[in-house]
């Protein structure tokens, strides 16, 4: 199931666009500072990388994970991918793929 959301001011997601982010875990830190953001999306397993969560609650561990991003927690994982000291959160329109928040950001 995908939720509908709009993105924040200032984002190039787009009024009503399904929104979905994922972790690379080759560059992630294991800092946490996803996981203090937005606990419902982002958690670290036993290896100290953080990993998605769907929205059924379970750790999403195989490499290029994603999970939907949940309207009320959407400024919470923008914020995540903005301060991951890795630039490892991706946060990407599902129509088209293309990134609008992370590193690979247009």
């Amino acid at each position: 199931m995908t939720v509908q959301q709009e993105a924040p001011a200032g984002g190039s997601g787009g009024a009503g666009e399904s929104l979905e982010v994922w972790i690379d875990q080759d560059l992630c830190t294991g800092d946490g500072i996803c996981v203090q953001y937005a606990p419902e999306v982002f958690e670290l397993d036993i290896d100290g990388l953080a990993y998605v969560k769907s929205p059924e609650d379970e750790l999403l561990v195989e490499a290029g994970a994603t999970t939907p991003v949940p309207l009320p927690l959407l400024q919470d994982v923008v914020d995540s991918a903005r301060e991951c000291p890795g630039d490892c959160i991706h946060v990407r329109r599902v129509s088209d793929g293309v990134e609008v928040y992370g590193p690979d950001a247009e």
